[in-house]
């Protein structure tokens, strides 16, 4: 590093410290020194300095001791013969400056100029990335899904650029944070202007105008090392490690680079974050910090994207079908409004149905897509609405009829992931629109048959060996198709119903997560299905099919060592052997003694609630008080990072209403709260279990939020309504 960018950081650091230290005493003035804080949704207080040093910023008297951590981090700038040896002290002062930005942002919060405004058009940016967020992007973080994410900083040269440069990051599959100016003009605004739909649905958050916004990725980048490593507050060199080793960011620096930018950049290069300019900077080699160049430049934006891809080291298969329109997974949130539809299909418009059939080999013809309907391309040309089944033929020397399910469910994202086409709900309760877009762009009904046909051979090539696809367009075929198609599902669910755990002799690992968590291993079972709630024990039986030496492994149960809590010995011996001899024993149907470990992106978390001698379940996403005295969030911080907490466990929600949901324990009569989303959103399958457990009003009987929040009046409640849970043996 030069002495001139050694200087512009250091240089960068003093202001912005100074700035945020005129702010901190300002709002001292106005409030007083114990007026607390915290960002939205997040157990991690102000989460880069508590990684960094382990000290909970809670207060603005806090913040005033965490400034004062950031100007011990800092040094004068260097003499003109000491410039080389200075390399340390610039980083230094780069993580100080992010903890001056962290304050600064906590700050503006308090002010209520966070989440910010652009006051151009009116568009607010996210501000804070909350925990929530981070757990919901879990499995794709993990799975390849997302194989990195990019923090885009400053302003293309032109609005042409800067959607050329997010198309290409969206194609990839990265995820992509925006934030920074130059004098005035962003990203952002190129976007906006050019009518790009921006949002978590589409990989692009703008977290804010400001450099100092750049805080945000990063210190989310800290908080994986807490949720999916198990890192504490102040071991500053494993969460450094982690985030270079297991988060893979970039940096899109466009636009001229000032004193701010270098030495926010010099904090991100302490991270691992390498940063590829459009300027000519010079190039920073590797400082010790990293392996792979610090500072790089590429001036041809067409290259930008790869260059950075290629400094990072990431590994980025892309497979798109040949379709007229862009492709990815960065596209599957995408919505299409009504006045944006050229054509729609289903959701009780029209009749609609999709089917996976499992054929011989000589049966069909590997490619085929045939389209089924008299005078369906002028119906098609009107736009409208039209009745449409989709039919899939797989054929396969390793196919089984358990896995035509499985691949039927990647009906969803095989059509949503194209840009401009949308698609909700399975089997015959499906519903897909095609934008006016997408037709300009050449998109037919042709186009649907070709994506699964190839998407299906992509994703399923160890199983599948020919694929043809069949798209039906008249109401009477389609009427007819779908009620053979209904009795296969009924056939589907009454053979899934009779998986139980103890009709197999196999079950299976997932250790997708590792990635993050590596002392984490998740098993799962025909009525255990994963903690993420994405894998199932068919899912992961085809994913052992397509991957024999991938992320989902069978496991031998060996002999059964405890029926009622759910051990046995050839998972214990397993788990010893994939956790790295982190975890020794494994209960499968227990909360209380050697429950199942946790990575981080679990559904549900289930706390013991002693004073109801029950136990409580509270979903992602929910951000209020519970009767444990913990938010989410807090809870969240306990149970992750691959380690086991007797008491506590992270779960798919669908395992609340298995036979085997803390069969141990006394099963779903522990239940004594359940957020009031969760009640609803199971009422049916809930009932059902809990009729046959002999209480059929039992879900009447479970507390949510809406009843108590707190412990004691929880108690007051169960008794009022002569809850099960307080008559049956103790938990502890």
């Amino acid at each position: 590093m030069s002495r001139i960018i050694a200087s512009a950081a250091i240089r960068g650091a003093h202001k912005v410290i100074q700035q945020a230290e005129d702010m901190l005493e300002r709002a001292i003035t106005e409030r007083d020194e114990g007026f607390t804080f915290e960002f939205p949704d997040t157990a991690y207080y102000l989460p880069m300095i508590y990684g960094m040093t382990g000290f909970a910023v809670k207060t603005l008297g806090d913040m005033r001791v965490a400034l004062g951590m950031a100007k011990e981090l800092l040094h004068p700038e260097p003499e003109e013969h000491l410039w080389k040896p200075y390399l340390g002290e610039a980083l230094d002062s780069g993580m100080a400056t992010l903890f001056a930005e962290e304050v600064i942002m906590a700050l503006r919060y308090i002010n209520g100029l966070e989440p910010a405004v652009d006051p151009e058009t009116g568009y607010i940016y996210n501000g804070f990335i909350t925990d929530t967020v981070q757990r919901n992007l879990g499995i794709q973080l993990v799975d390849g899904t997302m194989p990195g994410f990019a923090a885009v900083i400053g302003a293309a040269p032109d609005g042409d650029t800067a959607v050329r440069i997010i198309r290409e990051l969206q194609e990839k599959n990265i995820l992509i944070f925006l934030s920074g100016h130059v004098n005035g003009n962003s990203v952002t605004k190129q976007l906006l202007r050019k009518g790009i739909e921006l949002g978590w649905d589409t990989r692009i958050v703008p977290v804010g105008p400001d450099t100092e916004h750049t805080i945000y990725p990063l210190n989310w980048s800290v908080r994986a090392s807490f949720i999916f490593g198990g890192r504490k507050g102040g071991d500053f060199k494993g969460h450094l490690k982690y985030t270079k080793d297991r988060v893979f960011a970039f940096a899109l620096v466009l636009g001229e680079l000032d004193d701010l930018k270098w030495s926010t950049g010099a904090g991100a290069i302490n991270m691992g974050y390498p940063a590829v300019c459009d300027t000519d900077v010079p190039v920073i080699h590797p400082t010790g910090v990293c392996t792979y160049e610090e500072v790089d430049k590429e001036f041809d934006h067409s290259k930008i994207v790869q260059k950075a891809i290629e400094v990072r080291g990431l590994k980025i298969i892309v497979e798109k079908p040949p379709i007229p329109v862009a492709y990815g997974p960065a596209f599957e949130g995408e919505r299409i409004r009504k006045e944006d539809m050229f054509i729609e299909f289903g959701g009780t418009r029209t009749l609609s149905f999709e089917w996976v059939r499992m054929r011989e080999m000589e049966e069909i013809e590997d490619g085929k897509v045939i389209i089924v309907g008299n005078n369906w391309q002028e119906r098609y040309e009107q736009g409208g609405q039209m009745p449409l089944g989709i039919v899939v033929d797989v054929a396969g020397r390793k196919m089984q009829k358990d896995f035509e399910s499985v691949i039927e469910r990647k009906i969803h994202s095989n059509i949503n992931e194209a840009q401009g086409v949308w698609h909700m709900g399975q089997r015959d309760i499906n519903w897909m629109r095609i934008s006016h877009n997408a037709k300009k762009e050449g998109f037919t009904l042709e186009h649907l048959g070709i994506i699964n046909a190839v998407m299906t051979h992509n994703r399923f090539r160890a199983i599948v060996d020919k694929v043809q696809v069949t798209i039906y367009t008249d109401e009477a075929d389609v009427l007819s198709l779908q009620e053979e198609a209904r009795k296969v599902y009924r056939e589907r669910d009454q053979r899934t119903a009779g998986l139980v755990d103890e009709a197999v002799d196999i079950f299976y690992s997932c250790l997708l997560c590792q990635s993050f968590a590596p002392t984490h291993v998740c098993v799962i079972s025909p009525e255990r299905l994963g903690l993420c709630g994405a894998f199932n024990w068919l899912d992961c039986k085809a994913a052992y099919e397509i991957d024999p030496t991938g992320g989902n492994q069978p496991i031998p149960k060996g002999e059964l060592i405890d029926a009622r809590y759910g051990r046995y010995t050839g998972i214990d011996e397993y788990l010893r052997k994939a956790s790295g001899g982190a975890v020794e024993t494994l209960n499968l149907y227990t909360i209380m003694q050697n429950p199942m470990t946790s990575c981080g992106c679990f559904e549900c978390i289930i706390a013991i609630v002693p004073e109801a001698n029950g136990v409580m379940i509270v979903q992602r996403g929910h951000t209020g008080m519970t009767p444990v005295g913990m938010k989410f969030s807090t809870l969240a911080g306990s149970v992750g990072g691959g380690t086991q907490n007797p008491g506590f466990m992270g779960i798919g929600r669908n395992f609340i209403v298995s036979k085997k949901f803390l069969y141990g324990d006394g099963g779903i009569k522990r239940i004594v709260w359940m957020t009031k989303n969760l009640k609803e959103s199971l009422e049916e399958a809930f009932g059902k279990r809990a009729a046959e457990e002999g209480v059929p009003d039992l879900l009447d009987k479970v507390a949510d939020e809406t009843i108590c929040e707190d412990s004691e009046r929880l108690l007051e409640f169960l008794t009022s309504v002569g809850h099960p849970a307080l008559e049956m043996e103790p938990l502890l």
